[in-house]
């Protein structure tokens, strides 16, 4: 078996040894006879698997008890849309800080319910640094501020969490940073996480609530789209993603046995991206145009100095064995996105195929 060097954004690498523990269950589950995806998510194993995995994630995140972990589906792109149907049940007006890609979206999806106010924008920078605390302006009437942690595309992250009233609950995406790092759940109301960066495959999404927000949603909300509904049923209103599931259930399990947790993961992630930083700030071939104080952990932009050998450098990378590396279509240039089960062998082979590739074509 040849595993090669996956850095793709989303669907992303998932941890060989948890790839490896779900073809050994494939077939036969724990001697049940049948496979997980084959069972019913009604049964006792299965609400085994799932009760699991929620305690995982909350030692991983040591989640307070007033919150509530539901197992979703419709990836973040679907919360952009719960978001504002689970919190302007009391009125209000939604606040959002734009980024970049990921929270624009966010901010085109609430405006179908509600006029959003945009509470402080790096548009204007080019999207290349984060608002700073001082920029924040809520409106009067705020129901909400939302914000993307780290925008995918860009490769832009917030290095603070913004301070608001007590009054005021802060939403969070975190898609492509979720269990990067150590977080304090508690500064937040709503943290939401599309599965394919650092919790499995693609199917499921995971959001932290707290319960005192279950009670914010508008009467007319769609009950597969309301929060509460999935927090009285135990995540189980249908059928939900079971095998995704219980991969991510594996994910946790890897991250805090084989890993030794979100602490260990940090330390381990601030060594690959600096490695790569390091690697691109040494070199006039190869420039990323993000802040350094703002540069993401999980997804590093370039660029090359003549994009006529773009398509070259995709080449000869691809012909070495690392994967995925094209930038978004949006912005153009390459990535390399850097998510917890990227080894640092693989950053160390990308920077040694980017070394001889200046060398050659430079």
């Amino acid at each position: 078996m040849t595993r090669l060097h996956n850095f793709c954004a989303g669907p992303a690498a998932m941890p060989t040894a948890v790839l490896e523990r779900a073809r050994a269950e494939m077939l036969d589950y724990q001697g049940q006879g049948l496979s997980v995806m084959e069972m019913s998510h009604r049964s006792p194993t299965f609400e085994a698997i799932a009760a699991k995995a929620e305690r995982d994630l909350r030692d991983l995140l040591a989640i307070p008890d007033n919150y509530r972990v539901l197992f979703m589906q419709g990836g973040a792109t679907l919360q952009f849309a719960c978001v504002p149907l689970n919190l302007l049940g009391q009125g209000g007006t939604p606040n959002y800080l734009d980024t970049g890609i990921w929270s624009s979206k966010a901010i085109k999806e609430a405006d179908h319910l509600a006029a959003s106010h945009i509470a402080a924008s790096s548009r204007e920078s080019g999207y290349v640094q984060v608002p700073r605390q001082g920029d924040i302006a809520l409106s009067a009437d705020a129901a909400y501020l939302h914000y993307c942690h780290n925008e995918t595309i860009g490769g832009l992250a917030f290095d603070y969490i913004p301070e608001l009233a007590a009054d005021v609950p802060l939403v969070c995406d975190m898609s492509s940073s979720i269990l990067s790092t150590p977080l304090d759940v508690s500064r937040f109301g709503v943290i939401y996480a599309g599965a394919q960066k650092n919790i499995g495959p693609a199917g499921i999404t995971v959001v932290i609530v707290r319960e005192d927000l279950l009670e914010r949603a508008r009467p007319s909300a769609p009950s597969l789209l309301g929060w509460k509904v999935y927090a009285d049923n135990d995540s189980m209103i249908n059928t939900p993603p079971t095998y995704a599931w219980y991969l991510a259930g594996l994910v946790f399990e890897w991250l805090k046995n084989d890993i030794g947790g979100v602490a260990e993961m940090e330390a381990i992630n601030r060594r690959k991206s600096e490695a790569l930083y390091a690697a691109i700030d040494a070199s006039d071939f190869y420039a990323n145009p993000i802040a350094p104080a703002n540069r993401s952990l999980m997804n590093v932009p370039f660029t090359l100095a003549d994009a006529s050998l773009n398509g070259d450098f995709l080449a000869d990378a691809e012909a070495e064995g690392l994967l995925n590396l094209k930038g978004h279509r949006s912005v153009g240039g390459m990535r390399a996105s850097l998510y917890n089960a990227v080894s640092e062998a693989d950053v160390q082979a990308l920077i040694t195929f980017m070394a001889d590739f200046e060398r050659r074509r430079g």
